[in-house]
């Protein structure tokens, strides 16, 4: 009699007021994002409209495809804060890094201090073909090294699929997870979207983060949520507080 009842809210509706965004892509010309001033003025624009009102943006570093350095970064992202002061005054826009957990991660984290996203937390990534053979390893010595890693999207490993015991030996290992909000309306596709579900039943998420890169990503934030675990996913929302600034 009632089929609306029981519907899954949209995603953009569980977004708070006061939001903080840990993943993005929104400096100009420096990875996959965004390519100019205006995309990162338009992006931005959009993501305050659904209720962030503070990003850590963070481009990729990734040998041999984005060899972006340190200081690379930061001279974008000092040439975007001035642009954005004229253009889009106000906003509020930090920079991290998305590393990526290659052989070369490791040399790369012994010679200069990792761009993170608020004090020692630092976002990582992995190839989405395979894990590195010295995964383990390498979260180890992040620790080492006195950082906590906050791995990207670990629904999006497909490697991991069918094997999802590896999420929690992850988690026991001293990783936090990060969820792309897009794989809660299944932009990935369904197998993410299920990977995605079942990591948050479990309440193995610790933060949220939009991954933003272009346009059809922001479009994607205004679906309908298609994976169970809500409350799991408000709760990860509410927790990306601890890297306000």
């Amino acid at each position: 009699m009632f089929p609306f009842l029981g519907r899954k809210p949209f995603l953009n509706d569980l977004i708070p007021s006061n939001h903080v965004d840990i993943h993005s892509h929104l400096l100009p010309g420096i990875d996959d994002g965004a390519k100019t001033i205006e995309d990162s003025v338009d992006l931005i624009s959009g993501m305050q409209a659904l209720g962030i009102d503070q990003f850590i943006t963070t481009p990729h570093v990734m040998t041999s495809v984005w060899e972006n350095t340190r200081a690379a970064i930061e001279t974008n992202y000092n040439s975007t804060k001035d642009q954005l002061a004229a253009k889009k005054p106000n906003t509020q826009l930090s920079v991290a890094a998305e590393y990526l957990m290659d052989g070369t991660f490791l040399e790369l984290m012994h010679k200069e201090p990792l761009l993170t996203l608020k004090d020692n937390y630092v976002l990582v990534e992995m190839s989405y073909l395979s894990a590195p053979i010295q995964l383990y390893d390498i979260i180890f010595e992040i620790q080492l090294e006195g950082y906590k890693p906050v791995l990207a999207h670990p629904e999006r490993y497909l490697f991991y699929h069918q094997n999802t015991r590896e999420f929690h030996k992850l988690k026991q290992q001293g990783c936090l997870f990060q969820l792309n909000l897009l794989a809660v309306v299944g932009y990935y596709g369904a197998n993410v979207a299920v990977a995605a579900e079942t990591i948050l039943k479990k309440g193995m998420y610790d933060f949220v983060g939009t991954d933003v890169h272009h346009q059809n990503h922001l479009k994607g934030l205004s679906q309908r949520i298609k994976t169970k675990g809500i409350e799991n996913l408000k709760e990860a929302f509410s927790n990306n507080q601890i890297f306000r600034k």
